[in-house]
């Protein structure tokens, strides 16, 4: 591509003139931020692995179990009734993404997103194992269908199957619980078919992206590439070319040995294309920002190692803002990172007193709907009511027992007087309550009632109750 030449903007790079796939071989990356890459790979792989498996006060790190709307999220768990802390976690988690993006742009994509930790360090690993680096894979593309290939391209796609499958089964420990997925385990599949054929479709769906569509995931499919676009600045540090050090007056060279760049006015740019040919995305890096850049920083150890082969200085890609790049301005907080921080603030202040508020014990009574209340002897007035106790802790919450806080009156179980919650279950039941009508203010009062274990008054609820209008 020549330069100054904008026509790379005019479509994506891994999609050729024809409409066709363009297929991207990297080369197999190498230098300090590729160390530094692995290391935090494999902590975040371990943790993807061994979270939904760790429990936390009896309860799973991390679940969720969206067709039984039950969630753990760091050993807390979160019922339907908790429906609005999961909402504000969801919108401080956008929050952040949205203030790290303005800082620091697309760095989650390279750094700790699954789907480039999963392809980069896992599956393109593997694939520089059997089919070689960069020039052996180009080679071994155009290869005929001969024994070597058949065998490499099998190997492959085996391990690669069976690497899908085990990140299936991490998922499906996601969206059950682990306790659920080992049980179906030593069950036997069979003995469960509906999850076996579900656990096959994810499978299928991993193995498509991670052997076929791969980086094609960021380019086209995550909506957070375009969102860059809008929350990027010219104050984001981001992987970035410096282009007034790499072009100088009369552009980018190729590089000869003794010759004085800087009297003929070249950049220390060497276009030597390594930048290009390292990158994930198949992406020119000197093209500026680009969506299809996930900060990935395999250009800057490989602009680095050329940088020192040729006796120049390192950084002519590196992490930047364009503001220091044409102005020399360092890294500011500026007043829109400001804002974001103020609302982050205040939206897990929010969060926290939520959860200092939130009773281990949801109870909810309702009137049974279609009936109304009954006149008994002694000027009672009676009404039935469904109720449904959800308890949230790892432990049975044992003697349940209601009373009327608001009114006298009494409480009569339809079922034993005393009862159990059990452990991160839910009990359902029906009651009556009765009132003298002389206690009542109206048709329609607000009653009080409290829910106890024993003599412990462990959560209240109100409800309506319903009497005459003629006995006022």
């Amino acid at each position: 591509m020549e330069q100054n030449q904008e026509n790379f903007r005019d479509g994506i790079g891994t999609i050729n003139e024809e409409g066709k796939r363009a297929w991207v071989f990297p080369k197999k990356p190498s230098g300090s931020f590729w160390q530094y890459r692995k290391y935090v790979s494999y902590f975040l792989l371990v943790f993807l692995i061994t979270a939904p498996f760790l429990k936390v006060n009896g309860n799973q790190f991390l679940m969720f179990n969206v067709l039984e709307r039950r969630f753990n999220i760091f050993g807390f768990p979160f019922w339907p009734q908790d429906f609005h802390l999961f909402v504000v976690s969801m919108i401080i988690g956008v929050i952040f993404v949205a203030l790290f993006t303005v800082a620091f742009g697309r760095i989650f994509c390279g750094w700790m997103c699954p789907q480039t930790i999963f392809m980069e360090m896992v599956f393109r690993r593997i694939e520089f194992w059997i089919d070689g680096d960069r020039g052996a894979q180009i080679r071994l593309d155009r290869q005929k269908w001969d024994a070597e290939k058949i065998r490499k391209r099998i190997t492959k796609w085996a391990i690669f199957f069976l690497i899908s499958f085990l990140i299936a089964n991490v998922f499906l420990a996601y969206l059950i619980g682990s306790d659920r997925l080992i049980r179906y385990i030593i069950d036997g599949p069979f003995q469960h078919l509906s999850t076996l054929i579900s656990l096959l479709i994810f499978t299928a769906v991993f193995y498509f992206v991670f052997a076929w569509f791969r980086e094609q995931v960021c380019i086209i499919a995550c909506p957070y590439g375009r969102m860059q676009g809008v929350l990027l600045d010219n104050k984001s540090i981001v992987v970035a070319y410096d282009h007034q050090r790499g072009e100088a007056e009369n552009g980018r060279k190729k590089f000869r040995k003794n010759e004085d760049r800087a009297s003929l006015g070249h950049g220390d740019c060497i276009d030597c294309f390594q930048c290009v040919n390292v990158c994930p995305t198949g992406i020119d890096i000197r093209n500026g920002t680009q969506l299809e850049c996930v900060n990935c920083t395999a250009c800057i150890d490989e602009c680095d190692s050329m940088m020192e082969k040729v006796n120049l200085p390192k950084g002519l890609i590196r992490y930047a803002s364009e503001d220091e790049i044409t102005k020399k301005e360092k890294f500011k907080f500026t007043p829109r990172l400001k804002g974001y921080s103020a609302v982050l603030v205040i939206l897990i202040g929010v969060l926290i007193g939520m959860l200092f508020l939130r009773n281990d014990l949801e109870a909810n009574i309702l009137r049974l709907p279609g009936q109304l209340y009954e006149h008994k002897e002694g000027n009672i007035i009676s009404n039935v009511y469904t109720f449904k106790l959800v308890n949230k802790t790892t432990k049975d919450v044992n003697d349940v027992n209601f009373k009327l806080l608001s009114h006298q009156g009494t409480v009569k179980l339809v079922r034993n007087e005393d009862f159990k919650v059990p452990a991160q279950d839910l009990a359902e039941g029906t009651l009556f309550i009765e009132i003298n009508n002389s206690a009542l203010n109206g048709d329609k009062d607000k009653i009080k009632v409290g829910i106890y274990s024993g003599n412990e008054l462990i959560e209240t609820t109100i409800t309506a109750f319903l009497a005459p209008r003629s006995y006022k």
